[in-house]
């Protein structure tokens, strides 16, 4: 499960950094939508993914409440994901 959420934490994080970074500024600069479309409904499914996957590992690996918070936070901050891989889920 671990193994999983890793590979999730980071797709999400570079999804989240696709729409904000290359999607938005195409949308909002250059008049071109398409792209949000598309990373915006990857970047859904891999954020409801790393949800799902959080809870499953905070009963795995018995987090805390404050840490599981931490977590779910990080997922909306840019590059949060990444940091959340190597503080909380490296052996």
């Amino acid at each position: 499960m671990i193994k999983l959420f890793k590979i999730i934490a980071f797709l999400e994080g570079i999804s989240l950094l696709l729409l904000l970074f290359i999607a938005m500024p195409l949308k909002y600069i250059w008049e071109m939508p398409q792209m949000v479309q598309v990373v915006g409904m990857a970047h859904g499914i891999l954020f409801l993914g790393y949800i799902a996957l959080a809870f499953m590992v905070y009963n795995e690996l018995k987090w805390s409440l404050k840490t599981l918070a931490i977590v779910m936070i990080a997922s909306i901050i840019p590059f949060g994901t990444f940091y959340i891989e190597k503080k909380y889920l490296t052996a």
